[in-house]
């Protein structure tokens, strides 16, 4: 069975967003998620369709649901 490898540049290519090493970081630096309660989805900094992107990999449990949590925990 194929099983595709993603990394964090693949997940921000798939969310539109600029994806190289440095602007992943500068990204982390400048995004951070203050209440521990909002969800990564809900962020003021995500459009709605990352938004809905983000949301469907975690409630579906897809091959992106890992890094979608691991960017989350970063962004706190």
């Amino acid at each position: 069975m194929y099983t595709p490898e993603h990394d964090l540049s693949v997940l921000f290519q798939q969310l539109g967003l600029p994806h190289s090493h440095d602007e992943i970081t500068q990204f982390i630096e400048t995004h951070k998620i203050d209440d521990d309660d909002q969800l990564l989805a809900a962020a003021s900094f995500r459009s709605k369709s990352q938004s809905d992107f983000l949301s469907a990999s975690l409630k579906d449990d897809s091959e992106w649901s890992e890094l979608v949590d691991e960017l989350d925990a970063m962004l706190r």
